[in-house]
């Protein structure tokens, strides 16, 4: 039989193409000590939407939008227009479909079940047998692999220097729990599996009779049923490639999964066999949209629509006049969507006050080492590899440093004994008077809440001037800010201080890999400060004045308090700068307090929200990201005064100073993906919350230190939980794919675009809108794809076919 259907494959290394194909459609998941936000439909951003969702219908049951009831409200409140539903239809791949907008109105109107997944061979055997072998499945390996990526929490840790199809079968062997449920025999049908994952592979491949055609989404299938565990082993594949080398832990679980499909395929296959018959069929047809998905992607597109309408009027309007005098104080930002609040209140205490956007890595892609740390941290985008190493404190403090590394080693140890399954009884009954002060102040919300005080960080002495002129220049340029310096500029990180949250670090800056902003922005204001590199940027044309000092700030997004690090530098000259900034940042945090609180439930006053953050108990801290719908690059004064209220990301970009194009290409390639990636996870999580959400967090449970379960076990549980998109009521985030506004030549885009495909998919497929602001900062031009633009507004198609002057 083997022979019989791997002659049917097109080639012999098919079926390995099958299986690589499949394990990069599963999205990668970091840990919970580095979470960033993950596209959870990377790997498929080369299909449009229908289609996707036609394939993630069949391989998981996860729908890619919301149900019908939602664009039907928006519809009867006028939110999403006619015009909005006629140009969502206009610009739809319909076919021979035939769509107007009362036809669309009609359509959206009839409920639609939920999308369900081709049975695989565990929930045919569980109907023919009355067992849960799907959940018996996702326990005992859930159970494994919770101790095969342990990081310290397990007492003991599964070996892994086998890899992970022999570390499994090495436990698989001995574990009678299938045999118990009815699988008998399985530990010997594991023990006389292949030596390797490919083998196995190839062999229940001919055995289950799977053509070519139907490998790829049944392969993809077989990874989603493992959930995040999956994503963790493309995680692991993640990290190996970005380091120029391989991984095999997510090919090994396929080959794992498999075994489970095939055993259950020997004890069942004769009541099953008509029925698996039908399953591979459905897998071996083309993966095509259904006219249904067609519909539920034209309601979306009109309300995407509908929100880039109301952006547009917002940006029409006429902003404040720019003043030519220097400015009293000027603050840089993460771009963070969060930010845009605190930037708005403050600017608002005195037009004097400029603020900026930029990455909140700082262009700074560095391995740090905290202070009493022996860990290296890569604070830095995920999608970058670390160009710079740093650590906390200088030379002065290497033997404290040293000390305290043996200190928090043994806490380290204390951690994993308290957490252990067996000493963590023992700890309690141990410890727990000792604890009782703690407990009571944890519970009351007395416990100190400060933000991170390392000694000042510092680059590696081995950096030379000329590359640390360099790095200077090039974050200066790439922020746009290379004259009219203030006496005084902040360079604001962010972070977020929170008890008992597993998610702390998803609410910390994405740009720094999952942790707060305060090294990024201490290292780049040292460097600014530093006579050398200005002489250096002197010489290359950016001349920073000799009064000008940079200060590193942390805005703590979840109590909106401001702490600078200004003993980092001398700063007895700007001593009344300093009080005027306190003062200033001390008003805009109240302001911005205020309208968070609007948003957030049993936030009715000020001190309610410094609660918040000391609450153990506190499931919404902060609605962090929830909310994002646009990124505009452009210079501020395009949407100075305007309340985008916490929606937008805000890159100051101003394309004139830009030489080449460089910066842009840099923007589109790197801050735009990354902002994609957080706005695909909050709408994954919550148009498919059950597949790609982080599920109760009420029911949360760490699990070996990576990641939460909900109960006691089961499968890892990735993407954002319920809590962060829905306050009980409504929904708090409204799923909208992510409008990308950037003031720049359109000629100048579609070069770029043309250069990095995977980045263009993203705007072909319509997983991203672009559109080019003109002169006067309005929504000119929208990408249609395929490096066209189309004009919008009072723009005539003459006018948006010629390209605008890009001399600089």
């Amino acid at each position: 039989m083997t022979t019989d259907i791997l002659s049917t494959w097109p080639a012999p290394q098919a079926l390995t193409l099958a299986m690589d194909r499949a394990a990069r459609a599963v999205p990668p998941a970091w840990p919970l000590a580095s979470s960033v936000a993950v596209n959870p439909f990377l790997g498929q951003t080369d299909e449009p939407l229908t289609k996707v969702g036609a394939r993630l219908a069949r391989v998981a049951g996860a729908a890619v939008t919301m149900p019908r009831n939602w664009y039907v409200q928006k519809i009867a409140t006028g939110a999403i227009s006619d015009a909005d539903l006629d140009a969502a239809i206009a610009n739809a791949s319909i076919g021979s479909m035939a769509v107007d907008v009362s036809a669309l109105k009609a359509a959206a109107s009839v409920a639609t079940p939920p999308p369900k997944a081709l049975a695989t061979i565990a929930e045919l055997a569980a109907r023919a047998s009355g067992v849960d072998w799907p959940g018996i499945i996702a326990e005992r390996f859930g159970a494994w692999a919770a101790g095969y990526f342990d990081e310290g929490q397990a007492l003991w840790r599964a070996p892994r220097g086998k890899g992970a199809y022999a570390a499994w079968r090495a436990i698989a062997t001995h574990d009678l729990t299938p045999e118990i449920a009815g699988l008998s025999n399985f530990a010997l049908h594991v023990s006389e599996a292949p030596e390797t994952a490919p083998a196995v592979v190839e062999r229940i491949v001919a055995r289950l009779g799977l053509e070519a055609d139907a490998a790829e989404t049944y392969f993809h299938q077989m990874l989603m049923t493992l959930g995040g565990w999956a994503q963790y082993a493309r995680y692991a594949l993640w990290q190996a490639e970005l380091a120029g080398g391989a991984d095999e832990t997510i090919t090994d679980f396929l080959a794992i999964r498999l075994i489970w499909e095939e055993a259950l395929f020997l004890r069942y296959g004769a009541v099953i066999a008509d029925a698996w018959a039908s399953v591979r069929t459905a897998h071996a047809a083309p993966v095509a949209p259904t006219r249904d998905g067609t519909i539920d992607a034209i309601l979306q597109e009109a309300a995407e629509r509908s929100a880039q309408r109301a952006l547009a009027q917002l940006l029409a309007g006429d902003a404040p006049q720019a003043l030519n005098d220097r400015p009293a104080l000027q603050a840089a930002f993460c771009i963070d969507v969060r930010s845009e609040v605190f930037r708005r209140a403050l600017e608002s205490l005195d037009p004097r006050i400029q603020t900026m956007g930029f990455a909140g890595f700082f262009g700074l892609t560095t391995a740090h080492r905290r202070f009493a740390s022996d860990v290296e941290e890569r604070r830095l985008p995920v999608l970058l590899n670390p160009a710079l190493r740093s650590c906390s404190g200088g030379a002065d403090v290497h033997a404290k440093d040293q000390a305290s590394r043996f200190k928090a080693r043994a806490k380290r140890a204390w951690g994993r004994f308290k957490l252990a399954a067996v000493s963590s009884f023992a700890f309690v009954e141990a410890t727990g008077p000792v604890y009782v002060g703690k407990l009571l102040t944890d519970a009351l919300g007395l416990q100190d809440a400060r933000p991170p005080s390392d000694p000042p960080p510092r680059l590696d002495p081995a950096l030379d001037a000329a590359a640390k002129i360099k790095t200077a220049e090039t974050v200066l340029r790439a922020m746009s800010l290379t004259r009219d310096f203030a006496r005084l500029v902040l360079l604001v990180g962010h972070g977020a201080n929170v008890v008992n949250n597993p998610h702390a670090s998803a609410l910390h800056c994405g740009a720094c890999g999952g942790y707060s902003g305060e090294v990024n922005a201490r290292l780049l204001a040292s460097l600014l400060n530093d006579a050398e590199v200005r002489e250096g940027l002197s010489r290359n044309g950016v001349e920073i004045p000799d009064d000008t000092l940079f200060v590193a700030a942390l805005h703590d997004t979840t109590t909106d308090d401001v702490t600078l690090y200004h003993e980092d530098h001398p700063f007895a000259d700007h001593r009344v700068d300093f009080e005027q900034a306190r003062t200033w940042l001390a008003s805009a945090g109240k302001i911005a307090r205020t309208e968070r609180a609007l948003r957030l439930p049993r936030a009715a006053s000020e001190a309610a929200l410094h609660r918040r953050s000391r609450d153990w108990s506190e499931i919404r801290p902060e609605w962090a990201l929830a909310g994002c719908q646009t990124f505009i690059a452009a210079p501020r004064r395009r949407t100075v005064g305007k309340s985008l209220q916490g929606r937008a990301f805000l890159h100051d970009y101003d394309w004139k100073q830009d030489k080449s194009f460089g910066v842009l290409e840099l923007i589109l390639t790197a801050p735009v993906v990354v902002a994609s990636w957080i706005s695909l996870q909050y709408y994954g999580s919550t148009v498919a919350p059950d597949v790609f959400g982080g599920g109760n967090k009420l029911l949360h449970n760490v699990t070996g230190g990576i990641g939460v379960v909900e109960g006691n076990g089961g499968l890892l549980r990735v993407g954002l939980p319920w809590q962060s998109v829905h306050d009980g009521e409504r929904y708090a985030h409204d799923p909208l794919r992510l409008t990308v506004c950037i003031e720049a030549p359109r000629q100048a885009m579609s070069e770029i675009l043309g250069r990095h495909a995977g980045v263009r998919a993203l705007f072909d497929n319509g997983w991203l809108h672009l559109f080019a602001l003109d002169e006067a900062g309005r929504m000119a031009w929208r990408y249609a794809g395929d490096l066209k633009w189309s004009a919008t507004g009072d723009r005539d198609a003459s006018h948006a076919s010629q390209p605008l002057e890009m001399a600089v």
